[in-house]
């Protein structure tokens, strides 16, 4: 029987880890990018759950050393007191009955480099880059993908994922979304300092602004930091000096001889929830799907899950002889992926409105309900288990 063909539009870290998951299905697959060493420059950092890390040790890429993975063991949230000092309200440690720890940190730069040269070297995987795609158009049963002129190859699956603010995903699913911005900023960059056993990840609440302090390894941190577009536009100049100051202030409780070792990147935050997730043939994935505020760190756990039950309903389909592009199975992926989504990323802005209160006493009220929790193991057993596989229908 011949081989079935999908095809992968989008070469961020959703895109790369797609296609090497679904050319182990026995597919063909091409993956259609722009200059895909463009993912290679940022310095933008991603936390994986146990189970998704367990997920991506089955696909046989990585080496899966600490510099890839780095370990975190606790997570700690913080709030601020007076006089510009941090109260710890919660804390959350690995299962070590199971071995699992609570996050693992990757820096895209690195696992981008890994998927690509996995990627150039199966012949499984046709790369085609530079290619700016006018459209999607039907070719007989099939799908080809239209450029300056018709691209040849017919396709049993398409899959979009080149984020939801690309033109072929407004075109094609156009206002089939709910979004709303949080008008705010997320800062990142990454900061060398002295040795210290770096296995915690913190995240400190402050007046309108979320701080994160997210370990790389011993000597080096990522710092994603939220905030409101109106104060950001007091802190930003043109050499981030102010920006850099701030954050050595907050930092220096946790770090010592802080140095910047990058430059810092600006993402405008918002939150997005896809209605429709496919059309004839057509699979959106990704951000293209759903984009959730980085306080939780689940955008990508979120990606990764998808992409196990997207792997999984293929796997069975072809094993059936089935195409992997009929509507019935394309709404079977939707329908298990899609409620879960909804509610936790309903569950995360729910989340970040709980920390974005302005009244003290409202404030008072949330952190003094946090440290109550921080006392109950049953809890704390859930929310771990939340946060390491998601909901489960």
């Amino acid at each position: 029987m011949e081989k079935q063909k999908i095809c992968i539009i989008g070469g961020g870290l959703t895109g790369l880890i797609t296609a090497i998951t679904l050319s182990k299905l026995n597919l063909k697959v091409d993956l259609i990018t722009g200059n895909i060493n463009q993912y290679i420059k940022s310095n933008r950092t991603i936390a994986i759950s146990q189970n998704n890390y367990d997920f991506l040790k089955k696909l046989k890429i990585f080496k899966f050393s600490k510099k890839e993975f780095w370990p975190c063991s606790k997570m700690k949230l913080y709030t601020e007191a007076k006089k510009k000092e941090f109260t710890e309200i919660f804390e959350l440690n690995r299962d070590k009955k199971q071995k699992k720890q609570i996050l693992y940190m990757m820096e895209n730069s690195i696992i981008a480099k890994y998927l690509i040269r996995n990627i150039k070297k199966k012949n499984i995987i046709s790369l085609k880059t530079h290619k700016k795609i006018s459209g999607i158009i039907p070719s007989g049963l099939l799908k080809s993908v239209k450029f300056k002129s018709k691209d040849n190859s017919k396709y049993n699956l398409i899959i979009i994922c080149t984020g939801s603010n690309s033109h072929l995903v407004k075109t094609l699913f156009n206002d089939q979304s709910f979004e709303h911005s949080y008008g705010e900023v997320s800062i990142t960059t990454a900061v060398k300092h002295s040795f210290i056993k770096n296995n915690v990840a913190r995240q400190i609440f402050l007046n309108n602004e979320i701080l994160a302090l997210l370990p790389i390894s011993n000597t080096k941190t990522s710092i994603v930091w939220s905030v409101k577009k109106d104060i950001m536009n007091k802190y930003k100049n043109k050499n981030n000096l102010f920006l850099k100051k701030r954050i050595k202030f907050y930092t220096k409780y946790f770090l010592k001889k802080v140095k910047f070792v990058t430059g810092i990147e600006y993402k405008n935050l918002n939150l997005l929830i896809r209605k429709k997730y496919y059309q004839d043939r057509v699979l959106l994935f990704g951000d293209a799907l759903h984009v959730v505020h980085p306080l939780a760190g689940q955008g990508f756990n979120m990606v990764l899950r998808d992409l196990a039950s997207l792997e999984r309903i293929l796997k069975n389909k072809i094993n059936l002889g089935l195409d992997i592009g009929g509507s019935e199975i394309l709404s079977e992926v939707s329908n298990e992926t899609q409620p879960r989504n909804f509610i936790y990323s309903l569950g995360i802005d729910f989340l970040k409105n709980c920390f974005s209160f302005q009244q003290k006493s409202l404030k008072d009220f949330r952190n003094k309900i946090i440290t109550t929790l921080n006392k109950n193991n049953f809890v704390k057993d859930i929310l771990f288990n939340l946060a390491d596989k998601g909901f489960k229908f």
